[in-house]
């Protein structure tokens, strides 16, 4: 299985509902808070190719996007294979 990053703030209702789909189907992830951290967010930013909002989610360090789109993978058939690769 890939390993899921997830950069989050708190307080965050996309972030909330990215992990909680990702809490459902019982997936591992790594949760990086960057709400204090300039460093980190700029990191995020970087990886995220300019994208600077949260959530920003990586899958086997590939991009996957935001919430909308990790939910839109899953409605699609498309994010269990993903994370089989």
């Amino acid at each position: 299985m890939q390993q899921i990053e997830i950069y989050t703030t708190p307080f965050c209702g996309f972030c909330s509902r990215a992990k909680q789909l990702l809490n459902a189907k019982n997936l591992p992830f790594r949760e990086i808070d960057v709400s204090r951290d300039r460093g980190l967010r700029s990191a995020m930013t970087r990886r995220a190719g300019g994208s600077h909002t949260v959530p920003q989610i990586f899958v086997g360090g590939q991009h996957v996007g935001g919430c909308s789109e990790l939910l839109t993978l899953e409605r699609q058939g498309r994010l269990d294979a993903l994370l089989a690769l």
